[in-house]
């Protein structure tokens, strides 16, 4: 297939703070001629959208009422729209693009069409959260893995599952996305299998945001701890044997941005 000259940017916004979006995603966004962009990015990362761009709000959200199918064959004729009219238009995505955000379907549309596209990685909410709350995802002679997992526990067949349990059993570290609406569920079905009720976890919401909040528990506690912090969406967990910030219980513990993570932990 011969792709025509126009390209569509697929680009990750990151976490949320724009200080922590790319540069190569800036200049994209200084050069656009449409964005279109998710729920989740923030206005101050939309501020830096050239004056004279269209701005266009194609946001999904679960529970919204919506059809998510329709609204992404929505979203992808939107693109090939602006990609045969010549404009240039970038999807801005939250997150990573390929992290839960459907950027592959998107990548997939726009090539079935022969148009040409440019993929800007973002910094996953998970990822900031650990380097952010200082909640280690991999070390050495420790963690060797980390497994990126969504919440929405149905969706796994059981050898997915049976997979997932025997990596985090031998101390690999999981990041949960969307999975604060099934925490109950989910966490009941790990334990169920066999992880242990004070396996550690870390609630992370608004990550790199004014608001972030921080809730370390267990696996047995953290759906009754997020209840009383009232802590809101977007939210990522951390759960494993050592995936707590780094000195937790150990030392006074403060973070970066001044926030004190609550201690409703016993650190063994």
């Amino acid at each position: 297939m011969t792709l025509i000259k126009e390209t569509v940017t697929i680009a990750g916004a990151g976490p949320g703070d724009p200080e922590l979006l790319t540069v190569k995603a800036w200049k994209r966004l200084r050069e656009a001629d449409v964005v279109l962009h998710d729920a989740l990015v923030p206005p101050a990362i939309l501020d830096l959208v050239g004056a004279d761009a269209e701005v266009i709000h194609v946001g999904k959200r679960c529970d919204d009422g919506q059809d998510q199918d329709l609204r992404q064959e929505s979203i992808n004729s939107l693109m090939i729209r602006c990609a045969l009219q010549g404009s240039k238009c970038v999807r801005l995505k939250a997150g990573d693009p390929f992290i839960f955000g459907r950027g592959v379907e998107e990548v997939r549309a726009l090539l079935r069409h022969g148009i040409k596209v440019e993929v800007i990685p973002g910094i996953t909410a998970g990822i900031a959260a650990a380097g952010m709350l200082h909640i280690p995802l991999t070390e050495r002679n420790r963690m060797r893995s980390v497994l990126f997992c969504t919440g929405q526990g149905t969706q796994y067949s059981t050898e997915q599952f049976n997979a997932v349990m025997a990596l985090v059993r031998e101390g690999s570290s999981m990041v949960l996305y969307m999975g604060l609406k099934n925490l109950d569920e989910f966490a009941g079905r790990l334990l169920e299998n066999g992880l242990a009720p004070e396996l550690p976890v870390c609630a992370a919401s608004r990550v790199s945001l004014p608001g972030q909040q921080l809730v370390c528990g267990t696996l047995a506690t953290i759906g009754r701890e997020v209840r009383e912090k009232a802590i809101g969406t977007p939210a990522v967990f951390v759960i494993g044997e050592h995936s707590l910030p780094v000195g937790f219980g150990e030392i006074p513990y403060t973070l970066a941005d001044g926030a004190v993570p609550d201690d409703n932990h016993n650190h063994r």
